[in-house]
């Protein structure tokens, strides 16, 4: 019942904080028209979706036209902004991966606007596409049989052929036992969900999609654990769940998400994984990351230290609305545009070190979660996984690791910490220590507390 971990990701990639540098990655990744990734530079990843409306059949003409617009201004603003290169992310409203033709028909729309950008003046770019998993339409979730998998699986492949140069999700297994298990503080539940279900779904989920990428020549970008870690901050933020449990949640998804690298995916791994930087280290691969740029979509306590390794730097999503200065979307590739000149210019004239210590040291010290994103802790984490047989074990080391750079911090006196926030440190730490050594003495525990939520089957257990 084991999964053991390929033998590939049992060392690291990059073995230097050093060397966890933004703009560059050591397997650099080329896509769509052109764009190079990892090679010495930071492009902008533009994301958008539509306003506050209804989508049915009945004003599917005017969505479509709206998305015409924004195309339209990609190829005008990217020329205005003499960007050296670009990449847009079209995450697919649920209505548009549950009809599969709806999404193909918005990812031919942006791969013509794209291409005439590339032709017109030689715009190196490329399209991300996202569908939605939709797979938990039903609970508990049927996540390998049923309709919504077989519509999941049409809308990747019709996105795939529609134009797509780079394919990713936001996958969901385990979704349906952490988020109760976090909401109760179960550190249990939380590493049954992270290290034992979700690793499950990402291997059959991937298996599948990457096959999809081989088929039609495109590139298996990689997953998010947003869901899980995204959530714990923003739970985090408004004081629901202590900022050290988001902290370690943060670390701990680093293993679900590589899952997606065992099965063949080689990035850009998602903006949303801020679990990005320890997959960099783990498999050299090229991120794209969000921070201080995203919070037309949601705040965090991580914004410029999420851009320290960055080699697509994101603004996760923004609704196309009209702003003083013109639509939202070319407001904010505007904003990544000069950001990206930073970066840039910091890697042109070798001070790109000086810049990533400002952007890290700007935050680290004022939020649990800011901290063990520094190149630092991300590669301690990274080299506490690979460590590791198996994705249960791996999955606890993670989490291990991440409380042990929080404690060091604490009692060098550069993490200040309330007392409830320590009393959730010490607790934490106790619960990691008590869980089973092996997950098959976890799992009939688990099935007992949560087995009214999720599917064994759904899982091949």
């Amino acid at each position: 019942m084991q999964h053991t971990v390929r033998e590939r990701w049992r060392s690291l990639a990059v073995t230097n904080a050093d060397e966890l540098m933004f703009g560059r990655a050591p397997k650099p990744v080329t896509c769509g028209f052109g764009l190079k990734l990892g090679e010495g530079k930071v492009f902008p990843e533009l994301n958008f979706t539509l306003p506050t409306m209804m989508l049915d059949e009945t004003n599917w003409p005017s969505v479509v036209a709206q998305y015409r617009d924004i195309g339209e201004m990609i190829v005008r603003a990217s020329q205005r902004l003499h960007l050296p290169g670009l990449m847009v992310e079209f995450e697919l409203l649920p209505p548009m991966t549950e009809r599969p033709e709806w999404g193909a028909e918005i990812t031919h729309i942006l791969n013509e606007a794209l291409a005439t950008a590339h032709h017109s003046y030689g715009l190196p770019c490329a399209l991300r596409v996202t569908p939605t998993d939709i797979r938990d339409a039903t609970r508990p979730p049927s996540l390998r049989t049923g309709e919504e998998w077989i519509v999941l699986q049409q809308s990747l492949r019709m996105c795939a052929k529609g134009g797509a140069h780079v394919l990713s999700i936001e996958s969901i297994g385990g979704k349906e036992v952490n988020d109760e298990a976090m909401m109760y503080g179960d550190v249990t539940g939380v590493i049954f969900a992270l290290g034992v279900l979700a690793p499950r779904d990402m291997a059959f989920l991937w298996g599948d999609i990457v096959k999809v990428c081989e088929e039609c020549r495109i590139v298996p970008g990689g997953d998010s654990a947003c869901g899980f870690a995204n959530t714990a901050m923003q739970l985090a933020s408004q004081g629901m769940v202590p900022e050290v449990f988001a902290a370690m949640i943060r670390a701990a998804s680093a293993v679900r998400s590589l899952v997606a690298y065992e099965q063949g995916a080689y990035g850009p791994s998602k903006d949303c994984a801020y679990e990005g930087p320890i997959i960099k280290a783990m498999t050299g691969a090229p991120i794209s990351m969000e921070g201080k740029s995203a919070t037309c979509a949601h705040f965090s306590p991580v914004g410029n230290v999420a851009a320290a390794m960055c080699d697509l730097w994101s603004n996760e999503s923004v609704q196309d609305i009209r702003l003083l200065s013109g639509s939202a979307p070319e407001a904010f590739l505007e904003l990544l545009a000069y950001d990206c000149r930073l970066f840039n210019q910091a890697l042109e004239r070798g001070t790109e070190k000086m810049y990533q210590d400002l952007l890290v040291h700007s935050d680290m010290h004022l939020s649990p979660q800011a901290l063990i994103l520094s190149p630092e802790s991300t590669l301690r984490i990274a080299r506490a996984i690979v460590a590791e047989p198996t994705h249960y074990l791996q999955t606890i080391a993670a989490a291990r690791e991440s409380l042990t750079i929080l404690r060091e911090a604490l009692l060098g006196g550069i993490l200040p910490l309330s007392i409830k926030e320590r009393r959730w440190l010490d607790r934490l730490e106790r619960s990691l220590d008590e869980l089973p050594e092996v997950e098959e003495d976890l799992l009939e525990a688990m099935k007992e507390r949560y087995g009214h939520l999720f599917l064994p089957e759904s899982y091949g257990l």
